[in-house]
């Protein structure tokens, strides 16, 4: 992302000199021409700044001396590997020289040279020579090492980067001739790469000059371009022209679709995450906010999204209404390019867009209703779980600052122990661990993320939104932190736990009288080996050690959600209670083993019956402890609760709490 960050610069300087002279590229405007050929330096150097950018952002303290070494390691590669080099090493006359070696400032070997740099940085930057040789130790040693890791690069680059580049130029050369079928299949594959980051790789083939596409700086190059014969009007662009209608229209479109769908009680909250996304796309193009808030609660509604975005696409490309960016298809971008002479017909974007518009939202609104899907703002609302989204504060602060917020999400990544490296990009903390295992991924979700992914048992990325880089700075300097999980504690012997009473609500109405859905022993909610259970963030109520397998419903109501894993469920009860039972402790990490649910989903279920059976031997032998709380989580809507319970409960039988109105 940091090469990439400065193609917006590019694009306001070669857009505003187009907007000056959208004929003459400069040659008509002293002043269009000093804008042109400003953009023009950045556009014509994007394998250098890939090599340093590359080289920068992956070394682990973001230190200039790897940016130094992705920079020096690209003037070795690619000076050995320039055709009249490769000439002379080889012993051939330079008209035989592969054409391939033509293309070797490119920035697929800009970014391979800036990988190459940060890893030497990495693991040499630290290292001392010895006394004779100190003045190059350390920093000093990385470039050193990296202009001769180049040398073995180039040799080997001799041999495989005609290859290499034939491919590329061949799958390139397969898309071209589908014509808009093929920009729209690439469309496809480039959203539906974003989760895991691979859309960069796919990006650079067709946007850049590796495959000899180069859409995106033949297109800035305008009149330029077309003179040189890189750029063909109606053509050029087409990779990029169909991206608008979505950015600008389809997402926003999709927004408004799960603000509809949302609970009435969280339509506030879901509106103002919603609207700033939705801005966030349609003005600059930039969609992380709102595709991150769907694709892992709802993967179908990414995969649509792919789907409608390769459609779209598709018929830009089909109809030559052209357009292009410099950064991403926002309005920004669409002002911009307007008045280039390869934008064609660009302003049915617009149209088009409006129509992807009422299709996101449409399509949506009847996915997410028709199947129940859990968008933002229609989950059971369980404060500061992991379904409810909210930016919580597990410590009870919700002013906190980033530092604070930074330290825990360092003790959510096992602490400062498990932690080896830290990074961001626009709205992911890009962190490397010894052991992603100890990721505590509920507490990240509580704390604001909305997605975490393991990519292997050192990598791991926590979408955290365009705070990223604010949080990832602060995690470097907030000192030791020690892991999320608490300690277990003992429990409470069950005589301990006196029938409660809350004063005020002692004469007002029972709104649901709650019996245990688990035969065992009743331990205070307070001792709950979980914090977010414990300080009553999630509700109140009480917990309970099994000693039986079968789990029933607490009272009568409608099963409104039962988790993947299936270690826990929520019930509403006819009164509107909202009631969490929750099977253990860190259970979610068995990913299922252990439990088995009896009903589905949307079961309307009486007092007693049972929901889920358990594995007692396996989850007491792997779970960090079964202590299963038992809140209800919209307890500020009644007016308080009566714990009945204390001692041996038996499951469907003993009252366990009752709830009162106000």
């Amino acid at each position: 992302m940091v090469p990439v960050a400065t193609l917006p610069a590019a694009a306001i300087l070669m857009g505003v000199g187009y907007w000056i002279d959208p004929t003459g590229w400069g040659g008509s405007n002293a002043l269009a021409a000093f804008f042109i050929q400003s953009g023009s330096a950045i556009i014509d150097n994007m394998g250098v700044l890939f090599a340093v950018g590359v080289a920068y952002g992956m070394s682990k303290d973001k230190d200039g001396a790897a940016a130094l070494a992705g920079f020096v390691g690209f003037l070795v590669l690619t000076t050995l590997c320039s055709p009249a080099a490769v000439a002379m090493i080889q012993k051939i006359p330079a008209d035989q020289v592969p054409a391939a070696f033509g293309k070797i400032k490119n920035q697929f070997v800009g970014i391979m040279v800036g990988i190459i740099a940060a890893e030497l940085y990495n693991r040499f930057s630290a290292v001392e020579l010895p006394k004779a040789l100190s003045f190059f130790s350390g920093r000093r040693l990385v470039p050193i090492l990296t202009s001769f890791v180049m040398i073995v690069v180039a040799f080997i680059m001799m041999y495989i980067w005609p290859v290499v580049f034939d491919g590329l130029v061949n799958f390139g050369e397969q898309i071209q001739k589908l014509g808009s079928v093929g920009a729209g299949v690439y469309a496809f594959f480039n959203r539906l790469l974003i989760p895991v980051g691979l859309h960069h790789a796919l990006n650079s083939v067709f946007w850049f000059d590796v495959a000899g596409i180069n859409d995106i700086p033949n297109f800035l190059g305008g009149a330029q371009s077309i003179e040189a014969g890189k750029a063909v009007v109606g053509i050029t662009g087409r990779y990029q022209a169909g991206f608008f209608p979505i950015m600008m229209f389809g997402l926003p479109g999709a927004a408004l679709a799960i603000y509809h769908c949302a609970r009435a009680e969280n339509k506030a909250k879901v509106l103002g995450i919603m609207m700033a996304g939705a801005f966030a796309a349609f003005f600059t193009g930039i969609t992380e906010p709102l595709e991150f808030s769907f694709m892992f609660v709802a993967p179908v509604l990414y995969v649509i999204h792919a789907i409608l975005t390769g459609i779209s696409v598709f018929i830009a490309a089909s109809m030559q209404w052209i357009a292009g960016f410099g950064f991403s298809a926002g309005l920004v971008d669409m002002v911009l390019s307007s008045r280039n002479p390869l934008a064609t017909h660009w302003y049915m974007l617009i149209p088009q867009g409006l129509v992807f518009f009422v299709i996101y939202y449409l399509v949506f609104r009847f996915t997410i209703t028709k199947f129940n899907l859990m968008t933002p703002g229609r989950e059971l609302a369980v404060a500061g779980s992991e379904e409810d989204g909210e930016d919580v504060n597990v410590s009870g602060n919700k002013d906190q600052d980033v530092t604070g917020l930074a330290r825990q999400y360092v003790a959510a990544i096992g602490g400062s122990d498990n932690l080896t490296g830290i990074d961001a990009c626009i709205t992911r903390l890009r962190l490397t661990v010894k052991d992603s295992s100890q990721v505590n991924e509920a507490l990240a979700k509580r704390l604001g993320a909305t997605g975490v992914i393991r990519l292997n048992k050192t990598s791991v990325q926590i979408i955290v939104g365009f705070m990223a880089e604010k949080i990832a700075n602060a995690m470097k300097t907030v000192g030791t932190v020690s892991a999320s999980a608490p300690v277990a504690a003992p429990v409470t012997p069950a005589a301990s736990v006196k029938p409660q009473a809350v004063p005020h609500a002692v004469s007002a109405a029972t709104v649901a009288e709650l019996l245990s859905p688990v035969t065992g022993e009743v331990v205070a909610l307070e001792q709950v080996p979980d914090e977010a259970f414990a300080s009553k963030a999630v509700g109140d109520g009480v917990a309970v050690k099994p000693t039986d397998k079968t789990v029933v419903s607490p009272a009568a109501g409608t099963v409104v959600k039962i988790f993947n894993t299936n270690h826990a469920f929520c019930l509403e009860t006819e009164k509107g209670a909202e009631i969490v039972v929750h099977m253990g402790i860190d259970t979610v990490a068995l990913n299922g083993q252990g439990f088995k649910r009896l009903v589905e989903e949307g079961a309307e279920v009486a007092a007693g019956q049972p929901v889920l059976e358990m594995d007692l031997d396996f989850l007491n032998a792997n779970a960090r402890s079964m202590i299963s709380p038992v809140v209800c989580s919209n307890i500020d809507d009644f007016g308080g609760l009566v714990i009945k319970a204390q001692g041996h409960v038996i499951a469907g039988q003993t009252p366990l709490y009752e709830i009162k109105g106000k």
